[in-house]
């Protein structure tokens, strides 16, 4: 029978097609037209099988197909042209590295034939990509491209998931082939699942069957393996207590019984100071962060420490472990659970509460329903908590913003949080949230900011309003790189070395976009002002006035141990 006579960027279309593909975010431009020509006629008629977003800057392509993948579990795409096109997005790359979102980067290339010669937009992509990525690969001929596409997409989604990039060179696409599918599911030397131990499971067992206060630090991982359920099941059985990282906090419910907090810099503080004291930590899917540990030589030292994670090469990078349990959580949790014994750490449990309730009167009430004064962070978030829907996605910005966020959001519902962890990426907020929108559009989408992290990408406005993302912002305005003049205040003698902010009319740029928007400058308005946000249909801008010294706290202080967590300044 005779096969399709096709190019190479119309077999990409069938390509991504093939993989479950039904959102692009993307920007053209000239290495990447051809494939730009092709996807016109998959994005309206009878053979529409994507939305194609336009974005308004590469960066925001990547944050968005991150947040797209975050709250889908699907793959984000990303295409984008060559040069300056897709150099603007290595900084979404890096963040979905570190972050391990599965997302396929699809950038235009010059020819074959003109590589090398510093042809008009010409970039080494993969030269510079492959130290950020999964995989970075680049097609040369139209007959690699079904293989290549497959081969990025099991590789993004599968282990521990992650960005890849394809260099898509414009002969390439021109090329004319005949069409045939191609369907990866086995590379030689890549185990993204690795077997599981057995004997690991069994010493876990074991460690944990004879613990008297131990405690579980629960990470990412257990989202991206999609184990909540077995995580659940592991903990009430055993009666463990459980800290969240920042990226972990959905995937255990904020008002289970067995949740003690956020770990890390300005997570909860009894949480942290119990890591000091508990006789067996069990790591799941986390990474041992220095945001998390603090100093390395006094941490957990008396401890013994389990760690089970899907990625080998995590094992003893920051936190020497005696047990290692190295598979996906959706497998390893059932085989652990299987194996500890029904237990009551009553005690251990309620010796939390004292330190609970010493933060919650120094740190949380007085954060969350101050009396006077400005408005304050953690009061604007704990109320946008309150009237929020129990799925809505917690969206961040990178800041100030961030920690109060995660501090005082609530999660009731698995993938509810999109921000950046392991890069600090600011500008990241406003595009990840448009992509959540999509990759979940029937829950609400709450996005934080501050006034410095809406500025960095705040031209992805226009991608709300083309789109009319229903994108909540909540935009905490207190004229200041507020986390840097933090520390400048802490550890570098009030010395506000260029953190301070002269901010545009904001109501100004939203009625240019055509974007609804209130401001709040007192507190007695702010209940009144999200129920209006929340209520108007599409999205929203609330400015909220915010204290210019707002602080974060507890904190440990950079370098220092977690038991020195500070309440006060």
């Amino acid at each position: 029978m005779m096969k399709d006579k096709i190019t190479g960027a119309k077999a990409l279309m069938r390509a991504l097609k093939a993989e479950g593909v039904k959102t692009i975010f993307g920007y053209p431009g000239g290495s990447i037209m051809p494939t730009y020509d092709a996807l016109f006629d998959y994005t309206r008629g009878e053979k529409k099988c994507f939305d194609h977003i336009l974005v308004r800057h590469e960066q925001g392509a990547t944050h968005a197909a991150e947040g797209y993948a975050r709250v889908s579990g699907e793959v984000g795409v990303v295409l984008v042209t060559s040069g300056p096109g897709v150099t603007n997005t290595l900084t979404g790359i890096a963040d979905a590295m570190m972050d391990s979102t599965p997302i396929v980067v699809i950038a235009g290339q010059v020819p074959t034939s003109a590589l090398g010669t510093d042809f008009f937009q010409e970039v080494d992509l993969v030269g510079v990509s492959q130290p950020i990525s999964k995989w970075s690969y680049q097609i040369r001929h139209a007959a690699d491209v079904a293989w290549a596409v497959s081969r990025a997409f099991y590789i993004a989604r599968t282990g521990r998931p992650g960005p890849v990039v394809l260099d898509f060179t414009k002969n390439a696409q021109t090329e004319v082939i005949e069409w045939e599918q191609s369907k990866c599911n086995f590379i030689r030397s890549y185990v993204p699942y690795p077997t599981l131990d057995n004997d690991a499971v069994r010493q876990a067992a074991d460690l944990i069957n004879h613990a008297k206060r131990p405690l579980a630090l629960v990470g990412q991982g257990v989202e991206l393996g999609n184990a909540q359920e077995e995580l659940k099941e592991f903990l009430e059985k055993a009666d463990i207590p459980a800290g969240r990282t920042m990226l972990g906090l959905s995937a255990l419910p904020s008002n289970h019984p067995l949740n003690v907090g956020m770990l890390g810099m300005h997570g909860n503080y009894a949480v942290n100071l119990k890591e000091q004291e508990c006789d067996v930590l069990i790591a799941i899917g986390m990474r041992f962060s220095d945001r998390v540990t603090g100093s390395l030589k006094t941490y957990a030292k008396q401890a013994k420490i389990i760690h089970l994670d899907i990625d080998h090469s995590e094992i003893d990078k920051n936190v020497k472990t005696d047990v290692a349990v190295v598979a996906n959580c959706k497998e390893s949790l059932p085989a652990l659970t299987a194996l500890i014994d029904k237990a009551n750490h009553e005690d251990w449990r309620s010796s939390f509460y004292e330190l609970d309730e010493k933060e919650r009167q120094k740190v949380i009430e007085p954060a969350i329903h101050p009396t006077n004064g400005p408005l304050l962070m953690g009061e604007v978030v704990n109320a946008v908590a309150n009237q929020a829907d129990d799925d809505a996605i917690l969206v961040t910005d990178v800041g100030q913003n961030q920690l109060f966020a995660t501090r005082y959001f609530k999660f009731h519902h698995q993938r509810s949080i999109c921000t950046s962890g392991g890069l600090g990426t600011m500008g990241y907020g406003m595009p990840a949230a448009i992509g959540a929108t999509f990759g979940a559009p029937h829950r609400q989408v709450c996005c934080f900011m501050g006034d410095g992290g809406f500025q960095m990408n705040i031209q992805e406005l226009g991608t709300i309003m083309e789109q009319k993302a229903p994108v909540k912002m909540i935009l905490l305005n207190n004229h200041y790189l507020g986390n840097v003049r933090q520390w400048q205040d802490m550890f570098w003698m009030r010395r506000k070395s260029f953190t301070k902010m002269m901010n545009p009319c904001y109501e100004a740029i939203a009625q240019g976009y055509g974007i609804p928007y209130h401001v709040v400058t007192d507190r007695k308005d702010l209940e009144t002002a999200i129920s209006k946000m929340l209520t108007t249909e599409g999205p929203f801008i609330l400015e909220c006035a915010i204290k210019e010294d707002d602080d974060v706290l507890p904190m440990t202080p950079p370098g220092m141990s977690v038991e020195q967590m500070k309440l006060e300044i």
